[in-house]
């Protein structure tokens, strides 16, 4: 079994007040992982991912597929189609601690937008949760600079991660 420093080939930055997002990338790759979400009202998705969450139209397919990303790996394609029902299910991507008020307000501007936090985890990271007009719960995570002695760096080697001194 081969393996490598996975952190080599990442684009999420080393956590810091100070961390600054990588840039969009607009290239075609083979997705590793995406999300296909059915949209009722495939422009008011397009237009709240874009206006509210930051990501960007990477193309389209009119009246059947919109493909967004923010960051390379961070592919969400919409599709029409009836919403889905809720199942507690949550769509985690990275981001900068800089970003989750922005993402928040732009957001809440939305009528009858559901935006909870941001907030801090036991695990290091602070949590930005937005229910999406088509009803999926995507949540924006930035990593913590993890201070060593910290009760979040505590609870981390308990499981066997430690902080690098």
């Amino acid at each position: 079994m081969s393996t490598f420093n996975a952190f080599d080939i990442s684009p999420v930055p080393a956590p810091g007040p100070d961390a600054q997002p990588p840039e969009l990338f607009r290239g075609i790759y083979g997705m590793p992982m995406f999300a296909r979400i059915p949209c009722p009202d495939l422009q008011a998705s397009v237009n709240f991912w874009t206006r509210g969450l930051g990501f960007f139209e990477l193309f389209g397919i009119p009246g059947r597929l919109v493909h967004l990303r923010r960051w390379a790996f961070q592919d969400v394609l919409l599709v029409p189609g009836p919403a889905a029902e809720p199942s507690g299910l949550k769509l985690s991507f990275a981001c900068v601690l800089s970003q989750l008020d922005e993402v928040a307000d732009a957001c809440r501007a939305f009528p009858g937008s559901d935006v909870q936090g941001p907030t801090d985890t036991p695990w290091n990271t602070r949590d930005l949760a937005v229910s999406t007009p088509e009803g999926a719960r995507v949540v924006f995570t930035a990593a913590k600079p993890l201070v060593p002695g910290s009760a979040e760096a505590v609870g981390l080697a308990d499981v066997g991660i430690v902080a690098p001194r």
